[in-house]
């Protein structure tokens, strides 16, 4: 994949781009990989302000169990113990599915900074879902877990304060090629309506891992050549071995793109995963989907991380949050 011609750094970010660190092979020792992520959250607890969680076991067909934990507004729950009941406040639900190359990037228990943040400022119920990882756990083992915290999510929507037809799912990077696959699962099995999907710089087409690396990488910004090496070991990683992907391991995949809910997708210009995010949110509006696009110019895969205090990470949040409020706060706008 060439690197798109004309397209720089964005000045707010140029002097976050000179003190990257070098490139380091996050799949080359993942369980170390692991245990730094581990060890990074750890040091920066989230902030559970307004805001509290209760961790459930879901039953897998071979006996094991599946971890998610739901988040709620602390001012929900005094309301609900107030009237004895979650109707008729329910409120909207908000599955999210958690970045890291299908891999790594889980949260610690109770800590998921995302999903409180949702939980706290849409407001909604946030469901964070600890999903198995690759290698130990190849797909589909991801994706059907994901698709199974939708289904227990939405038949105890009654138990949990939900309002089950606002309910939608999000996720950055493989979370948001999870979210794809889901809402393609859901409606292919009959399964629980979506209101909205949500896809931050998305994971969604293996073939991305056939792409050799830019001829020129001296005139290439780092980013783009290490995320690209990032993303090509994280699906074969991801995939079985010798198994070709179907559109539930990478939704860009699916030949049908119709009957599904209104969607959401950010790119990144310095993302390889930008063209592959575009194409698909295209061929969502050519199947008559309502679609809404974001680029953030001159910005790398991931690169709020680096940069949170930004005006063009804060901005990019705020778009993204404020839309997905908008489609599950309806009359609100």
């Amino acid at each position: 994949m060439p690197f798109p011609p004309g397209i720089t750094v964005h000045p707010e970010l140029a002097p976050y781009l000179e003190v990257l660190p070098p490139y380091s092979d996050p799949f080359q020792d993942i369980a170390a990989t692991r245990e730094r992520f581990r060890k990074l959250l750890a040091a920066t607890p989230a902030d559970r302000t307004g805001v509290c969680s209760r961790r459930y076991d879901i039953p897998r067909e071979d006996g094991s169990a599946l971890t998610v934990e739901v988040y709620r507004p602390e001012a929900a729950d005094a309301a609900d113990a107030a009237e004895g009941s979650s109707p008729p406040g329910a409120l909207p639900a908000v599955l999210h599915f958690h970045g890291g190359g299908y891999a790594i990037g889980r949260a610690l228990p109770g800590q998921d900074k995302t999903a409180i943040d949702l939980c706290r400022e849409l407001p909604a119920v946030t469901v964070a879902v600890e999903y198995r990882l690759a290698p130990e756990h190849r797909c589909p083992a991801g994706v059907e877990d994901c698709y199974r915290a939708l289904e227990w999510t939405a038949q105890r929507a009654g138990e949990l304060g939900i309002d089950p037809g606002r309910i939608a799912v999000t996720g950055n990077s493989a979370g948001g090629g999870l979210s794809a696959a889901v809402a393609l699962m859901s409606r292919d099995r009959g399964g629980p309506a979506l209101a909205y999907q949500s896809m931050c710089v998305p994971d969604l087409d293996d073939r991305i891992a056939e792409e050799p690396d830019p001829a020129d990488t001296e005139n290439v910004p780092s980013p783009w050549v290490h995320s690209l090496r990032t993303i090509r070991a994280s699906w074969q990683h991801y995939l079985p071995e010798g198994t070709a992907a179907d559109a539930y391991a990478a939704a860009a995949r699916a030949e049908d793109l119709t009957g599904l809910p209104p969607a959401y997708v950010v790119v990144c210009d310095l993302d390889p995963l930008r063209e592959a995010g575009l194409a698909y949110a295209r061929r969502l509006m050519d199947a008559g989907v309502q679609v809404t696009v974001r680029n953030v110019p001159g910005a790398w895969h991931g690169f709020e991380l680096h940069a949170p205090r930004t005006r063009l990470a804060r901005e990019r949040a705020a778009h993204w949050t404020g839309h997905l409020r908008a489609a599950l706060y309806p009359a609100a706008f």
